[in-house]
Parts: C-alpha cells; sequence; structure tokens
C-alpha cells in the first residue's frame, strides 16, 4: 500500500499535495497497481466533496484522525495519526508534500520508525531497491538515494509532478482516533496570523512570472516589470532582498523562503540567482534572464540570456509589444 498525508485546506486538498498524489499514482502504476489511501488529519469542512475530489486523483479509500489532539496542528501529533494510519493500512510506502508540514510531520514519523526519511524527492527510478532523486542543496543540486528499509518515507518537491485529475469514484471514508501521548502535546499551533492578500495574483499557479530583483534600484523601479506582467497576463515575482529591504510586498517573493513556481516563462529582471532563489524557480520550463552581469548564476542557467540594464531593455521589450498590439 502507498499511503499519503494529504493537507486541506479550507475543506480541499492542497496543490501541493494533489502534486504529490500524481507521484504516488506513476508509482503505483509501475508497480504494477498499488493501492493508493490517504490520510487527513483534523477538521474537514464537507468530507463528502474531498472524498470525491481524492478519488479523482487516485485514492482507494481515506483514514481521517479525528479528536481534540488534532484540534490544531502538531509535528509529533500528525506524526502519531499517520504512523497509526500507516500500521492499520500496512503500508510500505508512506508520503508526503514537501511543505513545513509535510516534512516536519515525516520526520518525525522517521524517527518514530527509525528508518530514513528522503525529503524533496522529484522522481523515481527503481522499485528494488527503491531509488529516488532529491533536491538537495537549496534545489541546486540532484541527490540520489536507495531506501532500503520499509516503510519508504519521502516528501515530493513542490511543482515537480503535475496534479492528474482522472474519473475515479470517490474514496471510501472512514475516520479513526489514534492515541496521542501528551508528549506529543507539547508543542502545538494555537494561532496563525492573517495572511496577506495577494492583489497581483497567484504565484503558484501562474504561467508567466515577471521577476525583478536588487537591480531594480529601489520602491520606484518596478513599473516596467508591472507593465511587462501586466501585457503579458503574468505576475509579479521578486527575489529575497527586494522585500528584506521593503521594497515590495513578502507574497511576491520566490525562492526557499517565498514561493516555487513553475511558469511555463520566468522572466527575471536584474536577479543574479542565488541558490535560494534559484531553489524557488528552477522548475519554470522556460527562462529568459536580463542582467547586466553576463556571468551571473541566473544569466547562466537560463534557457535565454540577454545582457542589458532591465531598465533600458524591459521598456523597450513593453514598447514593442504595446506597438505590435496597435
Amino acid at each position: 500500500m502507498i499511503l499519503v498525508l494529504v493537507e486541506n485546506e479550507g475543506g480541499a486538498p492542497s496543490e501541493v499535495s494533489l502534486e504529490t498524489l500524481a507521484f504516488a499514482r506513476s508509482l503505483s502504476e509501475t508497480g504494477g497497481g498499488i493501492a493508493i489511501r490517504a490520510v487527513v488529519v483534523g477538521d474537514v469542512a464537507d468530507r463528502d466533496a474531498l472524498a470525491a475530489e481524492l478519488g479523482r486523483h487516485g485514492v482507494t479509500e481515506v483514514r481521517h484522525a479525528t479528536g481534540d489532539a488534532f484540534d490544531a496542528y502538531g509535528g509529533a501529533s500528525w506524526a502519531a495519526a499517520v504512523q497509526a494510519a500507516r500500521a492499520d493500512t500496512s503500508s510500505v510506502v508512506v508520503t508526503a508534500a514537501g511543505t513545513p508540514r509535510g516534512n516536519e510531520v515525516l520526520a518525525h514519523l522517521a524517527a518514530r520508525l527509525d528508518v530514513p526519511m528522503a525529503a524533496n524527492v522529484v522522481s523515481f527510478s527503481g522499485l528494488s531497491p527503491f531509488t529516488v532523486t532529491r533536491q538537495v542543496v537549496g534545489g541546486s543540486a540532484l541527490e540520489e538515494m536507495s531506501l532500503a528499509t520499509r516503510p519508504a518515507l519521502f516528501t515530493v518537491a513542490g511543482h515537480s509532478w503535475a496534479a492528474a485529475p482522472g474519473d475515479g469514484p470517490p474514496a471510501a471514508w472512514q475516520d479513526f482516533s489514534p492515541e496521542v501521548a501528551e508528549a506529543d502535546l507539547v508543542a502545538r499551533v494555537h494561532s496563525t496570523g492573517v495572511k496577506e492578500a495577494d492583489e497581483s495574483g497567484s504565484l503558484k499557479s501562474a504561467s508567466i512570472v515577471v521577476g525583478a530583483g536588487r537591480g531594480a534600484g529601489g520602491p520606484g523601479g518596478f513599473a516596467g516589470v508591472d507593465e511587462l506582467a501586466d501585457l503579458l497576463g503574468g505576475v509579479v515575482g521578486v527575489s529575497r532582498v527586494v522585500t528584506s529591504l521593503g521594497w515590495r510586498p513578502h507574497h511576491e517573493q520566490v525562492g526557499q523562503t517565498g514561493s516555487r513556481i513553475s511558469p511555463d516563462l520566468y522572466i527575471p529582471c536584474g536577479i543574479s540567482g542565488a541558490i535560494q532563489h534559484w531553489a524557488g524557480c528552477a522548475s519554470s520550463k522556460v527562462i529568459l534572464a536580463i542582467n547586466t552581469d553576463a556571468e551571473a548564476p541566473m544569466m547562466t542557467r537560463a534557457t535565454y540570456a540577454v545582457v542589458g540594464d532591465m531598465h533600458e531593455v524591459v521598456p523597450a521589450v513593453n514598447a514593442e509589444i504595446r506597438g505590435r498590439r496597435s
């Protein structure tokens, strides 16, 4: 059996969890049709809708952990729930999305079961032994790793697989109330801040992203970038230094501590391409970089590179687009 920890947001499975299910389905097919189970922890607004959605993504059964212990998120308490679900389903593979929660929960589970855990997996190349490839060093390198012990535990890097819904029937639903030790309730989330509104659209789902970094020069240096994103029907993404300096809001940040994106086209302007930023944009289908430094990491890794000042190149591109459209 394959067991997938599914994070649900407002009653719907998160996009990264659906991507993880796509990975699990590929693994299932390679293994001759291994059954896929899901474990969901905590409150669910509409179980019928969630069961139907998970069924479309290949899940046949859902184990729903309920009880006061799961009123708030806790890495150890969630791991206890996943451990119980794993034992109940005799799963030989347990996986989750490579989110802060997914990585924390599976790390706790690995410690409980005394087995290794591979984080941020992007592909697998064999079942015997089970061999995976994962991102390391902030996504700047790939490492091949064999998971010989069972269960095999790993998380799937965000945007490394595309969610692929099918037409499967709703997953069977089963509530259970696993025992949780008092020690597992010491660290829990009791409140969360209000999310900052993303006025520029969703970075994670955008097909076109226009980026800007220190090369913008200051808060007033984004006019051309904003216009280009508007002309192309895309959104703006920025590097960490831009948000650290207060030039743009954090919800626009692309990188290891921001959003991981996988657009069809990414246009980073004035971004050198530090490892942390590359970790967030490496899954882009095409990268067209604009920078005065031809040897900047982003320029050497890009699909196409334009050596020049973003404040000259971007306005010229905008003018050309406007001219052709008129």
